[in-house]
């Protein structure tokens, strides 16, 4: 007996690190094989490894993020009030500036949907008298374009916000800290995947002029604020992850608001119907949530806790507790998924939207496993859904003691370590939409995207600096 067939007479053992073919012809020899999933760190990346391998048990930055992690877990988001834009912002209104998701970029850059948002916004302010005439306001540099992040505030996909649009007030009950985020328009055609036609307008102009005033009157007359925190926790009980899935947390929600909202009158009863009609009512609720938790964990010195991840259709940037105001990019990936008839991935933008803060705070994707259902939506199976909770466990630093996931009875993973992920490979997982690339069709699916690994690899360089300029 001779070769490999030799070596197994003995009952040989084999681990492969690596590729998976390479165990193939040893487990057909009869071999008893065990695959480890490895992956080399930070992407191969021998630079980056080896910082990595400076930084991982720095006992200033465990320290940093043991503080930074405790005070995210322990922020209480309460919905207090709605103001418009302009008088919750006041850089909205001191000249045309609108805010838009993710990092920073200029009209050149921006893709399909954002300039369609941004165009339909124009009109919406008056500024422009049609979308032709806002397109080459947009272009000649008369109005100004910042993230909603710079202002602490989030909104989905294109994210666009404008000076009299109502939006949530959401403040930490611990700290008096506050996040906003702007309304949810309901699925279909809508400004936040870069549909402004008039129909889109009509709807904006009623939510600026009745859904957030009449909101705002039934939220003054309630004895107490809204615990956000409470409604999430719930909802993840109740079968939702609190980003693409958020029928139970809607219902929470309107149950808490619908006295108050009925005895607004017809205004009222308009609202109550809306939000009936709107399963994703909630959304904005949970992102601008999310937002205040991270925030609490953010400016850290030394923290390698990730406090935003967000994406405007062409870069996707995060910002890290110990990095300041920083932003670290990578392009944006195109989402895994399932389309509507008609579209595919040739149709499909790059992942666009502020609401991985819903991932950045532990729920969304990194919370499938609360939500069998979402699988529907955004594809895939429910053993994967419960397998990218179980692995977000591995690139976090704490597992949430409220969002607790009733499947793997388990509190949810929280706190993104820009160091676990590169020491993995493992890159945080999003559930999201799927825009057509161009203006004005608006969203084509769901599905999944990843985290680009290359922001992670920014990050730990942005952290190192800075720990090296404070010692």
């Amino acid at each position: 007996m001779s070769g490999l067939a030799g070596l197994l007479a003995g009952d040989l053992r084999v681990v492969n690190v690596g590729l998976a073919s390479f165990a193939e012809p040893v487990a057909a020899a009869g071999a008893a094989v065990t695959t480890l999933d490895w992956r080399p760190p930070a992407g191969g990346d021998a630079e980056s490894a080896l910082r990595l391998a400076r930084l991982y048990r720095d006992e200033r930055i465990e320290a940093a993020n043991a503080v930074a992690v405790e005070r995210l877990l322990a922020a209480q988001p309460m919905l207090v009030d709605v103001m418009t834009a302009r008088e919750a912002i006041p850089a909205l209104a001191d000249g045309p500036l609108l805010l838009h998701a993710g990092p920073p970029i200029e009209w050149e850059r921006m893709c399909g949907p954002m300039r369609g948002g941004i165009v339909g916004a124009i009109v919406l302010e008056g500024w422009a008298a049609d979308l032709a005439a806002a397109e080459r306001m947009a272009a000649s540099g008369e109005v100004a374009f910042a993230p909603a992040h710079h202002f602490d505030a989030v909104g989905p996909m294109a994210g666009i916000t404008s000076p009299s649009m109502p939006l949530y007030v959401v403040e930490d009950a611990a700290t008096g800290r506050r996040a906003y985020s702007n309304f949810n328009e309901g699925l279909g055609k809508v400004l936040r995947y870069g549909a402004n036609d008039e129909e889109v307008l009509r709807r904006l102009r009623w939510m600026n002029s009745e859904l957030g005033p009449v909101v705002k009157a039934a939220l003054r007359s309630l004895p107490d604020p809204v615990n956000l925190k409470s409604i999430i926790s719930q909802a993840l009980q109740m079968g939702d992850e609190c980003h693409n899935r958020n029928v139970a947390a809607t219902s929470l929600v309107a149950r808490q608001l619908a006295p108050a909202l009925a005895r607004q009158g017809d205004p009222g009863v308009r609202a109550l119907e809306f939000l009936r009609d709107n399963n994703f009512f909630f959304l904005n609720l949970s992102m601008a949530s999310c937002k205040l938790l991270t925030l609490a964990g953010h400016g850290v010195a030394g923290s390698t806790l990730v406090t935003t991840m967000a994406r405007n259709g062409v870069d996707f940037g995060i910002r890290v507790s110990g990095c300041g105001d920083a932003w670290f990019t990578a392009p944006a990936p195109v989402p895994v998924g399932l389309y509507f008839p008609g579209y595919g991935p040739d149709d499909a933008n790059p992942d666009l939207g502020d609401s991985a803060i819903t991932e950045t705070a532990g729920i969304g994707g990194f919370a499938m496993a609360a939500a069998p259902a979402i699988v529907g939506f955004v594809g895939g199976t429910l053993a994967e859904a419960m397998a990218y909770s179980v692995e977000m466990g591995t690139i976090t630093l704490a597992r949430n003691r409220e969002f607790q996931l009733p499947t793997l009875g388990a509190g949810a993973a929280t706190g993104i370590d820009v160091r676990r992920v590169l020491d993995t490979g493992s890159q945080p997982v999003i559930n999201t939409g799927i825009a057509h690339r161009l203006p004005g069709v608006g969203q084509i699916g769901a599905g999944i995207c990843r985290a680009p690994l290359g922001c992670f690899t920014s990050a730990l360089a942005g952290i190192e600096a800075a720990l090296l300029a404070a010692s």
